[in-house]
């Protein structure tokens, strides 16, 4: 009897280890690491670089979804890597202008589509939306993870810092993509969002994603708002970078970043970090 209860047990056992390494953990951070710009001083790319890239190795990251990338930028961060990538300059929709890009270990998972849409009335075309001052552009990929053998899509983006009525219609333009290309897969999606939680723009997106911080298994971690304007005595008090989900993932851990060196931020936003399961 004792050697078949021990059996059962071992049985178990064996089956929770196989079932932990089916579900192998997804790290995702999302990051705006603020435009290569030459009046930035102190704070200029050349000497943030280097520490973006640090972070986004230290975290091992699987999935890294930046907003403001310069086409030197976009180079750098996948130069050296393990890095695939998707995205597009927002005004010709090749290198011209900033890139919403999603970068991802291509040793683990197998690009299976992708592409980008902007956030207008003509989301096929490099257009500017409603009342925005800027082109804005939204990045997805649609995954392998070999790990997992699952599929699952990731949409990236960046609202308008300008234009109310268009961060309202941008959300609505993004629930309608998602539904679209991911009517039934796990889906993540990211952005600098320009919007603080109680908007209408990010109540959009909940009416049909989940905000990974309100539903992360771990409390959070780290500081409520995500952007700093390169003060490292800021309150941090505006939360304006988020990373939602659909029922395909449950939040382990959800983190704003605050890594800093020399009393200086990588850049003006804060990273946020999440560790997903399916």
């Amino acid at each position: 009897m004792k050697k078949i209860v021990a059996l059962l047990i071992l049985l178990f056992l064996v089956g929770q280890v196989s079932y932990a390494q089916k579900n192998h953990p997804l790290n995702v951070i999302t990051y705006n690491i603020r435009y290569s710009n030459d009046t930035d001083g102190a704070n200029v790319w050349e000497k943030r670089k280097e520490n973006v890239k640090a972070l986004v190795k230290f975290y091992d990251t699987d999935i890294l979804c930046v907003q403001e990338a310069l086409s030197d930028q976009f180079d750098y961060l996948l130069a050296g890597t393990n890095f695939d990538v998707v995205g597009a300059g927002r005004d010709d929709g090749q290198r011209k202008g900033e890139f919403s890009a999603i970068y991802f270990n291509k040793d683990r998972f197998i690009k299976k589509d992708g592409g980008i849409f902007w956030l207008s009335a003509t989301p096929d075309v490099p257009s500017k939306g409603w009342d925005a001052a800027l082109n804005r552009v939204c990045s997805w990929v649609k995954l392998y993870d070999k790990s997992n053998k699952k599929e699952f899509l990731v949409f990236n983006t960046h609202y308008d810092h300008v234009g109310v009525q268009a961060r309202i219609e941008s959300a609505k333009l993004i629930k309608q993509k998602i539904q679209e290309i991911a009517p039934k897969l796990p889906v993540i999606f990211t952005g600098d969002l320009n919007v603080t939680p109680e908007t209408e723009a990010i109540a959009t997106i909940k009416s049909f994603l989940t905000d990974a911080k309100d539903i992360s298994l771990e409390p959070h971690y780290g500081p409520n708002g995500t952007f700093n304007s390169f003060n490292f005595n800021s309150e941090l008090k505006n939360r304006i970078d988020y990373i939602f989900v659909n029922k395909g993932f449950k939040v382990l851990k959800h983190a704003t970043l605050s890594d800093s060196k020399d009393q200086r931020y990588y850049s003006d936003h804060l990273p946020v970090f999440v560790k997903l399961k399916f």
